[in-house]
């Protein structure tokens, strides 16, 4: 018989995993990796913020990740930098902002391990209730949008003349990003929710004859990566967290593996419009 923590850490897991899995689709397919990264470190200052001015941690977070995002879009626009190195700026910016707020507060105890790695097994119900009513937002949100962020990942110029309005979606996706990073933080941890977006994500691509297949796919990938690693850290007493992302690549190395259709083949399939 399971430990009641045990299963609320699997079922809050599991809702992470499939709202990380359709996102972390469409930061493959737009290259955007390393802004996940710079959204996931922003979240520290957003921690940093919350406990200054006695914010709620998940809106304070929500809020710097969306700052960062609208302050990428104006950047670009000004077309100063090339997008990798302002991510670079903004992404060590931000953390390095929150780690000397945090080093000023010194009335206050911080745990940033516990915020850099996340603390799956201490998940409470209303942790899960955020969780999933979180994730039937996000999963909501992409359903409506998939159209115009899939026109505007495979080629912009046409999607901005059907109307769909790239620009605009973006922005929305963006701020899908930085909700699945306010919500997922708590759980997972600032330095993990980027894996939890691109590795089952990278795994479903070779197994995917369509966008829609591998945004489904990688969501069951990543909620396997979930319980697999929960379950090995139960058996091996090792941290929860970074075991589900351990979980996480061993299934991407599985899939690297010629099965089957050969993952080249598989790849060009499952990119929208069989774009690399």
């Amino acid at each position: 018989m399971l430990d009641d923590f045990f299963v609320r850490a699997l079922i809050a897991g599991i809702g992470i995993a499939v709202m990380a899995g359709p996102l972390g689709c469409f930061v493959i397919w737009r290259r955007m990796a390393y802004f996940g990264d710079t959204m996931a470190h922003s979240a520290l200052l957003g921690v940093a913020l919350s406990l200054l001015l006695e914010l709620n941690l998940m809106l304070s977070v929500f809020i710097v990740a969306a700052v960062v995002s609208v302050l990428l879009l104006f950047l670009q626009r000004r077309g100063a930098l090339s997008t990798d190195a302002l991510l670079g700026i903004l992404s060590h910016s931000a953390l390095s902002f929150g780690l000397v707020i945090v080093a000023f507060m010194t009335w206050v105890r911080i745990d940033l391990v516990g915020f850099l790695f996340g603390d799956i097994l201490a998940v409470s119900e209303s942790d899960i209730d955020i969780i999933w009513g979180g994730g039937i937002l996000v999963i909501f949100a992409i359903v409506y949008l998939w159209r115009p962020l899939l026109a505007s990942t495979v080629n912009p110029e046409l999607a901005e003349a059907e109307g769909l309005k790239p620009e605009r979606t973006r922005l929305f996706f963006m701020l899908l990003m930085a909700l699945v990073i306010a919500i997922a933080m708590k759980i997972v941890g600032i330095l993990l929710i980027t894996s939890l977006l691109i590795i089952p994500a990278a795994t479903a691509r070779r197994f995917s004859t369509s966008p829609e297949v591998m945004a489904v796919l990688a969501s069951v990938i990543g909620a396997l990566a979930v319980t697999g690693g929960l379950f090995g850290s139960l058996h091996w007493d090792t941290p929860s967290g970074p075991s589900i992302v351990v979980a996480a690549v061993g299934l991407f190395v599985l899939s690297l593996l010629p099965i089957g259709r050969r993952p080249l083949e598989a790849a060009h399939h499952s990119t929208p419009g069989g774009h690399h």
